[in-house]
């Protein structure tokens, strides 16, 4: 089969190949013949190499992974050969990640297990199954399961452009939530506002600090200065927004964070966390009910799977590097 294969960790071990070998259903397995595959931020961190995660080589990345049922291996009941199904790329009863620890969705065919399958409602396309796994599962878990963000607050979301936050937006807005997205440029801001978002900060131009001072003042203690500031930063960026975010949350307000793409080790301030009885809650992955949740949100029309790009798979390593390069709005697609 056709594949995009990682055969050492640098830019120079990805390569496209067309004679890897097909993969072979065995008992439990399923088959897919892909017809979609959503790029995230992890197949960056993958291809460069993360400290303390051995990956066997020869790999295929891709976690978001969405197509037809091919072949059933032995034992595998309720689907169907021409099942529509996208996967959970997180084996939730062996154990590993689909597109790291066992080869993922950049290839014409991907094994699965029968029980990572989630059916595609009818007039979700596969394109749009494939993007909500990773980046919109994780928002749903971090915006609602951990994060109770709630109608009336005011919710500034960090790196509102990328899959997370462009998901992050809708949910906010969907609770009742009125929601600044902080992005780069005006044509995404106008995007931003198009998906929902009540008010746009370009942090290209201005430091988004002083723009939040300037529109919901700066937080105080006491008195008036104890409902300044925004009741809730998302902040799935880390690097040298860490602390910043510490700084425009009102006294009791929460910062949601699920990653950390801009750096892990940024430069940290407790003295806002005990002063302002902030919390930090940290939101890592997805439940099985959110992918459910989140396809029948958009089969409903009530969330847009916001995909920017499609690139067929030899062009998959061009659109790894936007990804990389953050040349994005949304999610970027790969349909073999």
């Amino acid at each position: 089969m056709k594949a995009l294969v990682l055969r050492e960790h640098g830019e120079a071990g990805l390569r496209y190949e067309g004679d890897f070998p097909d993969p072979a259903a065995g008992a439990g397995d399923v088959v897919l013949r892909v017809r979609a595959t959503a790029l995230n931020y992890h197949d960056v961190f993958t291809r460069r190499g993360m400290p303390g995660i051995r990956i066997a080589m020869p790999a295929i990345m891709g976690l978001d992974v969405a197509g037809e049922i091919a072949a059933l291996g032995p034992g595998v009941e309720g689907w169907r050969i021409g099942d529509r199904v996208v996967g959970d790329p997180i084996n939730r009863v062996e154990g590993g990640l689909t597109g790291e620890t066992v080869h993922g969705g950049l290839a014409e065919y991907c094994r699965l297990r029968a029980h990572q399958l989630v059916p595609i409602p009818d007039g979700v396309s596969f394109a749009q199954a494939a993007a909500l796994p990773c980046a919109y599962g994780t928002a749903r878990r971090m915006m609602f399961t951990n994060g109770h963000v709630k109608a009336g607050e005011k919710v500034l979301v960090l790196g509102a452009s990328g899959g997370v936050g462009v998901c992050a937006v809708q949910l906010a807005k969907a609770a009742g939530a009125m929601v600044i997205a902080a992005t780069s440029s005006a044509e995404k801001a106008a995007r931003l506002l198009a998906l929902g978002a009540d008010r746009t900060i370009n942090y290209a131009e201005s430091d988004f600090v002083q723009q939040i001072y300037d529109l919901y003042g700066k937080p105080a203690r006491r008195g008036a200065g104890t409902s300044r500031g925004v009741d809730v930063v998302v902040n799935y960026t880390g690097g040298d927004t860490w602390t910043k975010s510490l700084r425009v949350l009102r006294v009791g307000g929460r910062l949601l964070t699920c990653g950390a793409t801009a750096g892990y080790d940024p430069k940290e301030d407790i003295r806002f966390i005990w002063t302002f009885e902030l919390q930090i809650l940290g939101s890592n992955g997805w439940a099985r009910d959110d992918l459910t949740a989140l396809l029948d949100m958009v089969a409903a029309g009530r969330l847009e799977a916001v995909i920017d790009d499609t690139f067929p798979l030899e062009r998959g390593a061009e659109a790894l590097a936007r990804l990389e390069n953050r040349q994005v709005f949304g999610k970027l697609v790969v349909t073999p």
